[in-house]
């Protein structure tokens, strides 16, 4: 079930699409930096984009830090959104039940077949900053936020790290997204209410006074991969993210089985 969902994914023109999309965002930010007479100020723009010009390796991090407030959650509303409701718009789920697939089975599939396009994203950004943050800086000891330098090989596996910790991310928004694909049959609809969901966790996430619930936000943890480049590795926040992420995983994605289990799907 898997492989087909994602021979599907591969013969999608908007896969193609994204995937340009985001191969474009660290090949503009790099192509930015080389046109530019003067340095980016400390604070300026996505943060590592000062070190960009230090070394190539920072620009898989501007990159991944970059797409991660709204295009990779854009990307994975879009995709969760779609899943299920745009088969039902399309006419299609009604078939795809039809074949002796259960439906926690398709559930289970539709949600690792986004995640695994979402985590490419994340890959495509990554691999792509690299080679075009190397090309024009060159590779080499990654300097940290808290002054050490770490060599290349360690410093290229904690940007893996980061990715990982990204892509695990969007998890929770994908599980959303595909609870609530499974309430309607607009693709759109979804789609937009999911990414909409994310925006106004972000803007609660921006509000001081509502700091008591900032931690039960998806968007609070974002950007605790930071901490990866310190010296000592701060691991606190990635970890406490990552257990929101899996609590976030399970409500939603048990709520989008056992909803599925019982919809009544007519087309």
């Amino acid at each position: 079930m898997l492989a087909v969902e994602m021979a599907k994914a591969a013969h999608r023109w908007r896969t193609w699409v994204m995937a340009a999309a985001f191969i474009a965002i660290p090949v503009l930010i790099v192509t930015a930096l080389l046109l530019s007479t003067d340095r980016p100020e400390p604070g300026e723009g996505p943060p590592f984009l000062t070190l960009v010009q230090v070394n190539g390796v920072f620009a898989s991090l501007v990159g991944i830090t970059t797409i991660q407030p709204f295009f990779l959650p854009l990307a994975a509303g879009l995709l969760a959104g779609d899943a299920i409701a745009g088969e039902s718009q399309a006419g299609t789920l009604r078939y795809l039940l039809a074949r002796p697939v259960g439906r926690t089975r398709l559930v289970v599939a539709k949600y690792a077949s986004v995640m695994i396009l979402v985590g490419g994203a994340v890959v495509l950004v990554g691999l792509t900053g690299l080679a075009v943050g190397g090309a024009a800086y060159g590779l080499g000891p990654l300097p940290t936020l808290s002054g050490a330098t770490l060599p290349v090989g360690v410093a290229l596996a904690r940007v893996v790290l980061a990715g990982m910790y990204v892509t695990a991310g969007m998890a929770g928004l994908v599980a959303i997204g595909l609870f609530i694909s499974t309430l309607t049959d607009s693709g759109p609809g979804a789609t937009v209410a999911t990414v909409g969901i994310y925006i106004v966790m972000q803007i609660l996430g921006a509000l001081s006074a509502l700091r008591i619930i900032h931690p039960y936000l998806l968007s609070h943890y974002s950007l605790a991969f930071t901490g990866l480049f310190r010296s000592p590795v701060a691991l606190d926040e990635v970890m406490t993210g990552l257990v929101a992420y899996a609590f976030y995983v399970a409500v939603f994605l048990g709520g989008a089985v056992a909803v599925f289990r019982r919809k009544d799907v007519t087309s």
